[in-house]
């Protein structure tokens, strides 16, 4: 986790002492399900909340300080829930923790709950990029711009268009983020090997339903791994649709067409030697950013093919990636809304480039015109093309409508005003009420 790109409530998550907590509960939880069935006193689970209730900190140095000796962080955490619960009064009675339990019930539950509350945090984040797209994209519905195909100019769209898209495309995120909480939010208290033998699988029930957490089917010694697998997949493709939105505005920045640019603050600085730079740096890091949330899919895949009923080759891997995706992943999310919320828009320019090759981004108007005056599809094509060539060739110092209207082979078969119909922009526009309906409602 590098502290430039990460927010506190992400950050949190991962804290040793979120960790440590959770730990806590899902023992605790544990122990009195355990009492209920008569496996343990009541008074041990009694004992563990009523040490809890007096809200200890939690000592990290410490229980670091025991795993260095045991080289094992689950029993270091046991043994200093144990010191804590004898000091405090309770002697002996947190030796009733982990009762029939193996680590992974408890490393793996835990995991659970820190995606699920990572999840939630980025399923907010989600709801404030779309508020934020919405806004922009009805307020620049009906705005005019040119839309490219291979970079080059191709037919007119509308900037409210792009970014309707770029709603759907998060909207579909969302619903992805939603099925991957629920797939990645299960516990497992099932004990050595999965099979129950040393513990009821009441207290699993149990313990699930006080974390919010669904109880997996079954489980080896591990909660199987192609849940977090999807899960972070999951996340590498809202990464890359970060990317892509961002991209977008980096084209659309570039001197040359300057139809949009990131906001430029005041006292902002773009280069140490260039004083007349406004770079679009904040889409350039989220493209970086996109690369290290999307790394994380595949060692998450690779994780899925554990020896047997457990190893922990997957252990190493995902104390990187966990908080490092989801962490970053935040923070990019957070830093797109602002972009986007912030971003400057140029419907002049947007007019000035759509206009500036000659009308060429009219010409399939034209070709369809001709088809259906009689024309052969080929001759039409072969008609439009080598007038628009000239235009392109004089980089749009000529007027496609005026070539066309001078050229034999069209105007036998349209007439003048009939051609300069052909060159209406508005009709380019007809049908964005409709897509907008189809994003955002019929609202």
């Amino acid at each position: 986790m590098v502290p430039r790109y990460a927010r506190p409530a992400m950050t949190a998550i991962w804290e040793p002492e979120n960790r440590f907590r959770i730990w806590f509960e899902i023992e605790a939880h544990a122990t009195d399900k355990l009492a209920d069935l008569g496996v343990v006193p009541k008074s041990a689970a009694e004992a563990l909340w009523a040490w809890w209730a007096t809200n200890p900190a939690i000592d990290v140095a410490a229980i670091d300080a025991i795993e260095a000796v045991t080289k094992h962080d689950v029993i270091a955490f046991l043994t200093w829930v144990a010191e804590q619960v004898d000091a405090a009064g309770y002697v002996g009675e947190a030796r009733f923790m982990h009762q029939g339990m193996t680590s992974s019930d408890v490393l793996d539950t835990a995991l659970a709950v820190q995606l699920t509350q990572a999840s939630d945090i980025l399923l907010a984040d989600l709801d404030a990029l779309l508020e934020a797209i919405k806004r922009r994209a009805y307020e620049h519905k009906m705005t005019p711009t040119i839309g490219r195909s291979h970079g080059i100019h191709a037919e007119p769209v509308t900037f409210g268009l792009k970014l309707a898209e770029a709603y759907a495309e998060f909207s579909r995120a969302r619903k992805r983020l939603i099925a991957a909480r629920e797939e990645i939010a299960t516990c497992a208290i099932s004990g050595a090997v999965g099979t129950f033998a040393n513990i009821n699988p009441l207290v699993e029930e149990h313990v699930a339903a006080k974390l919010g957490l669904a109880v997996e089917p079954v489980s080896t010694q591990v909660i199987p791994r192609d849940r977090h697998a999807m899960f972070f997949a999951t996340l590498g493709v809202i990464a890359s649709s970060i990317e892509r939105l961002a991209v977008e505005v980096r084209h659309l920045q570039r001197t040359e067409v300057l139809e949009a640019e990131e906001y430029f603050s005041p006292g902002q600085k773009g280069s140490s030697a260039m004083p007349h730079k406004r770079n679009p740096v904040l889409t350039e890091n989220l493209t970086g950013l996109a690369r290290v949330v999307r790394a994380a899919a595949v060692p998450a895949m690779e994780n899925v093919a554990l020896w047997h009923e457990r190893d922990i080759s997957h252990s190493s891997v995902e104390r990187f990636f966990g908080p490092d995706a989801t962490i970053t992943l935040d923070f990019a999310l957070g830093r797109l809304t602002g972009v986007i919320d912030k971003l400057l828009i140029y419907p002049e320019r947007m007019l000035k480039n759509l206009n500036r090759m000659g009308g060429l981004v009219h010409s399939q108007r034209v070709l369809l015109a001709l088809t259906q005056a009689g024309m052969s599809r080929e001759d039409s094509y072969k008609v439009v093309q080598r007038n628009a060539m000239k235009v392109w060739e004089s980089d749009g110092a000529l007027s496609l409508l005026d070539l066309l209207k001078a050229d034999a082979d069209v105007s036998v078969h349209i007439g003048a005003q009939e051609l300069e119909e052909k060159f209406d922009l508005d009709y380019h526009l007809a049908h964005v009420d409709t897509i907008f309906t189809r994003v955002f409602g019929a609202a």
